[in-house]
């Protein structure tokens, strides 16, 4: 069993049932994800008798690193293979003293948003726990970049798809024997599934990033097609009411700049008089598109993304455009491509049903 996969409750319970106190859990937990400790035998304020048991019935198994390729600018980007051979990626962009790890939390995407490169390859299932959390560890212990200091959801796939073991994840990024960092430092980048916006509300509010792109439905629903089950008029108010309990009491918004689609003074403005019907306290995140291979939209002149953030600039929002980091590994926004394996093969699997519900 991999002990990645289990949770602190479920680590605990296993732990008791064979004899030992429920805080040895913390202390396996602080071992491996503070200290970086994947030999049980090295675990050194653990009993012997419990250090067999552990390297008996247990092991501590990341995904497979098969490339780590570091861009001009220090980001790197690095491909793990999974136990069933398939192929994920994760991107960390170092920044003075910040370190940000973006995580993926699916194999592919099924969202399907038209300028995505992660869309464009098609889904296959989810990642377990242990999957996740073995991205963060490889990040934090085998790269030489220095500790992530901050996580987003925001790699392969929609985070919230994936809920019950994203919910899970978030619990180690907060805890104080893993990761323990603030609930600031964490966000979940979504296209916009409101039920489980509402959920995490409830059970972990981290920092939320929402992936707008237009401020009207017509436009959102050809770019973000879950748009047409959950309409801006649902989104809105569901990020409304997240911002009550977010940590830094409002809602990031991330729009994709296309050339001619998108990034006009009229579109700025509609997005800006969205978020004043519906009393969001915003702030906006502009990422020029990233071209890709299949893809199917330009990047927009310079004059043109300047002209859309200083329209919501002029509305009084908070406008960053994000700087493009590790295109040059196709690591940047959007450029998440990856391999999935046996698209068409797993089209029809258990895990792609189960989302095909929700959507």
């Amino acid at each position: 069993m991999n002990l990645l996969d289990f949770t602190k409750p479920e680590l605990e319970r296993l732990f008791m049932e064979n004899g030992q106190p429920k805080f040895r859990a913390l202390q396996v937990l602080k071992w491996l994800h503070q200290k970086g400790v994947r030999d049980f035998s090295k675990m050194t304020d653990l009993k012997a008798s419990f250090r067999e048991f552990l390297s008996r019935e247990l092991e501590i198994r990341i995904p497979e690193v098969i490339q780590s390729t570091k861009s001009s600018d220090g980001s790197v980007k690095w491909l793990f293979k999974l136990d069933n051979g398939e192929v994920i990626e994760s991107v960390v962009i170092p920044e003075g003293h910040r370190v940000t790890a973006c995580v993926s939390s699916q194999v592919g995407c099924a969202i399907d948003c038209s300028f995505c490169a992660t869309g464009n390859q098609g889904f296959s299932r989810n990642l377990t726990l242990g999957e996740m959390l073995g991205q963060m560890w490889a990040i934090n212990f085998l790269s030489n970049v220095g500790d992530v200091t901050n996580v987003v959801l925001m790699g392969m796939g929609e985070p919230l798809l994936n809920y019950k073991n994203l919910k899970e994840f978030l619990k180690f990024m907060l805890m104080d024997h893993a990761y323990g960092l603030s609930r600031r430092k964490v966000t979940v980048s979504t296209s916009g599934i409101v039920p489980f916006i509402e959920k995490l509300k409830v059970d972990c509010p981290v920092s939320l990033a929402i992936s707008l792109h237009s401020g009207n439905n017509e436009l959102r629903n050809q770019l973000v097609p879950i748009n047409r089950k959950y309409p801006l008029e649902q989104l809105m108010t569901a990020c409304n009411g997240y911002q009550e309990s977010a940590p830094r009491k409002f809602i990031t918004f991330e729009i994709v700049l296309l050339d001619g689609v998108n990034d006009s003074i009229q579109d700025a403005f509609a997005i800006s008089e969205l978020m004043s019907d519906y009393g969001i306290n915003a702030k906006f995140n502009l990422i020029p598109y990233n071209p890709f291979n299949g893809g199917i939209y330009r990047k927009p002149s310079e004059k043109r993304i300047k002209g859309f953030q200083m329209k919501l600039q002029e509305k009084g929002y908070v406008s960053t455009v994000r700087k493009t980091r590790g295109d040059d590994v196709q690591g940047a926004c959007g450029q998440l491509a990856g391999v999935v394996n046996n698209r068409i093969s797993k089209a029809v699997s258990s895990e792609k049903t189960k989302i095909a519900r929700v959507l």
